[in-house]
């Protein structure tokens, strides 16, 4: 990888963490605004907490080099279901945010998807440094 696409995975992935992280408070401390989200959802507690497990999970994936994919590819699919539901049933405003729960999801899924493409070698069974393409017929 370039020195310019290491800064650019870099910035993407932390602000990706970032993001994911500073929003794990507001779920693990059970405050207003995400219990009345996942009530809204029929998913309080277990959607609330999953999700910030998941969440947390993803983030510290991200920040490891080797990992970034892993935890890129699983804050894609927690910030999937949070911008549908945003665009479904929450609205892209909550509770008079001005829409920037939404757009964190879509700043997330961007930056994750950034990772994705510039970490695209080092996933298993479809990157250039996987088994798949370097085993010799048996």
């Amino acid at each position: 990888m370039s020195s310019t696409n290491r800064i650019i995975s870099w910035i993407a992935r932390l602000v990706a963490a970032i993001i994911l992280f500073q929003t794990l408070y507001f779920k693990f401390t059970a405050q207003p605004e995400s219990v009345y989200i996942f009530t809204s959802l029929g998913m309080e507690p277990w959607g609330r907490i999953g999700s910030g497990v998941t969440e947390l999970i993803a983030g510290i994936l991200l920040i490891i080099p080797r990992t970034a994919w892993l935890g890129a590819f699983i804050a894609i699919g927690v910030m999937a279901g949070a911008i549908f539901f945003h665009l479904t049933e929450l609205g892209i405003e909550v509770q008079g945010d001005g829409g920037l729960l939404f757009i964190l999801a879509l700043m997330v899924t961007a930056c994750s998807a950034i990772t994705v493409y510039l970490h695209r070698h080092a996933v298993p069974l479809i990157g250039t440094n996987s088994d798949l393409w370097h085993r010799n017929p048996a």
